[in-house]
């Protein structure tokens, strides 16, 4: 059932709280594929009713981003939530979300903004403003579908780690269920702009995986040192990729770490042409 107003999402919400009924949110800008499927099925499995929203929030893409070509496929999207058993798909419009008029500057909108030191690294460094805009629509989702359960994919960890750290000081009575990245069998982390890839391209982006996962193997056979397992990236660039970055930090706090432990996650970000793609490993 694909739902456009917060009035009819509501009704139903209503309804289902009423007869004492547990609620998934899976939050998706759509370009549904395996990776977001993954996340509904925990949600199907562990909840009595699931809400996918699909919508494309303009207010997280900076200057520059690719807001006008990112994928909107609602059709597709649709079929693979009814046969998935997905009870809802909210699918609003940016009026809808904003308001009439919707300016979306924070000079006319309330924000969401998570603290500085969780957004000033890793893809806020050069996405500035990014996780204003995640955390601003997230909680509305929250609002809108009073969820008990929210489920995020670790792919997108820092954005995780921040909405996890939104729930906890705002004091949202929802838990955020982490879920593992899905993978081509190449290796690649699924993502919606893969599809921007050309063939060739998708080859160069398997170094992104090979990079993690060799740095995990190395820090298995004993290699704490970063500066060391930092090094061993360098095998696998090549011209054809940019790298913005290859970070190392807490999982729970994102401060970085010039030793490595169990509790550290490898965060890397490459530009393949005008596709920038991220990934990232914990190493324990």
């Amino acid at each position: 059932m694909i739902l456009h107003k917060i009035t009819e999402v509501r009704e139903k919400i209503k309804e289902w709280k009423k007869e004492g009924l547990t609620i998934g949110l899976i939050p998706t800008m759509g370009a549904l594929h395996a990776g977001h499927k993954s996340l509904i099925d925990k949600s199907v499995e562990k909840c009595d009713r699931t809400v996918v929203s699909v919508f494309v929030n303009p207010i997280q893409f900076c200057p520059g981003e690719d807001l006008d070509k990112y994928p909107r496929t609602l059709d597709k999207d649709n079929e693979l939530c009814e046969q998935s058993n997905v009870d809802i798909v909210f699918a609003p419009t940016p009026k809808e979300m904003y308001g009439e008029g919707h300016i979306l500057s924070n000079d006319f909108l309330t924000y969401v903004i998570p603290p500085y030191f969780y957004v000033n690294k890793l893809c806020g460094k050069s996405r500035v403003g990014h996780f204003d805009g995640v955390c601003t629509v997230v909680n509305k989702l929250f609002n809108i579908v009073q969820p008990d359960f929210a489920f995020f994919g670790e792919k997108d960890a820092q954005q995780l780690i921040i909405i996890k750290k939104m729930v906890k000081d705002l004091n949202i009575p929802i838990e955020i269920i982490p879920c593992p990245i899905v993978r081509e069998p190449s290796g690649l982390a699924l993502s919606s702009r893969n599809k921007y890839l050309k063939e060739e391209q998708k080859e160069y982006a398997v170094a992104l995986s090979k990079i993690l996962f060799n740095i995990k193997s190395c820090y298995k056979k004993g290699i704490t040192d970063t500066n060391a397992l930092l090094e061993t990236a360098y095998t696998y660039l090549t011209p054809n990729h940019n790298l913005e970055y290859l970070e190392f930090c807490d999982e729970n706090t994102l401060e970085g770490k010039s030793t490595a432990d169990d509790n550290t996650r490898v965060f890397i970000a490459v530009k393949i042409g005008d596709v920038r793609l991220i990934d990232n490993i914990l190493l324990k």
